[in-house]
């Protein structure tokens, strides 16, 4: 049988794997036969994401991306001990729900930095020699609300905004390199901070979110699969480009 989507011998990073999509997309990366590195500031809870995956060679890398001048160094290291690196997926964010005359300068640098800075200087990072393999495909977990605005989420929305247009430009500046880069943008998916959202807003509120989603709300697989299929040969000839999995939130 034929797998378009077979990732097998392939070793690929995800950060943001210690819970919610980035956890999801780990264990399908495992079950289409990839290595994944698998980071995180939470050990205890990457080992979780471990318990649930299948195959063999992956490995735990606990790490704060806050320290983003530290990415280089660190992500060299990790290729002389895996191999190079064929994928990275960026699932780790922050996410913050905060009205513009709340938003601080330094929460919105905290965002930023995790959200943005932190996957500009991954992927420099996976263009040095020993680190990358001859092919890359980096996914970077951007959001609807990087398209369409939503009161609250000002600072949310423009890191999420500042990933697809940097993918977009990246895309021309790497694809001589061997380099492909897209971001997935969903909407409202039921991981554990979806679950936040439906304790701390109103049961009125929340089912207007809900009924925003013409399919529902999506589960974590749904767009674990879309990172799959831009990650394996199914998304070759794709690149700079922003896959939308929103359950048809921007058909509204």
């Amino acid at each position: 049988m034929i797998n378009p989507m077979d990732l097998s011998g392939r070793i690929i990073m995800v950060t943001g794997a210690s819970s919610g999509l980035g956890r999801e997309a780990s264990i399908l990366l495992s079950q289409l036969g990839a290595h994944v590195i698998l980071v995180g500031r939470n050990e205890e809870q990457l080992n979780k994401t471990l318990s649930l995956m299948e195959g063999d060679r992956h490995y735990i890398k606990p790490f704060d991306l806050k320290e983003v001048d530290e990415i280089p160094k660190w992500m060299k290291a990790i290729a002389a001990e895996t191999g190079p690196l064929s994928g990275l997926v960026h699932s780790a964010g922050i996410s913050a729900t905060l009205p513009l005359r709340g938003t601080s300068t330094k929460k919105l640098e905290e965002i930023m930095r995790v959200n943005f800075t932190a996957a500009m200087n991954l992927t420099k990072a996976i263009r040095l020699k020993g680190i990358r393999a001859k092919s890359v495909s980096i996914v970077c977990i951007s959001s609807v609300v990087g398209l369409a605005g939503t009161p609250g989420l000002s600072a949310y929305s423009a890191s999420k905004g500042a990933l697809i247009s940097f993918c977009r430009s990246a895309a021309v500046e790497l694809a001589n390199e061997g380099i492909r880069i897209n971001s997935v943008a969903p909407g409202h998916v039921m991981t554990e901070m979806g679950e936040k959202t439906r304790d701390t807003l109103p049961p009125e509120h929340f089912k207007a979110l809900e009924a925003k989603h013409p399919l529902g709300f999506g589960t974590p697989r749904d767009v674990a699969n879309a990172v799959a299929f831009l990650l394996a040969d199914t998304g070759k000839w794709i690149t700079g480009t922003t896959m939308v999995v929103d359950g048809g939130i921007l058909t509204r």
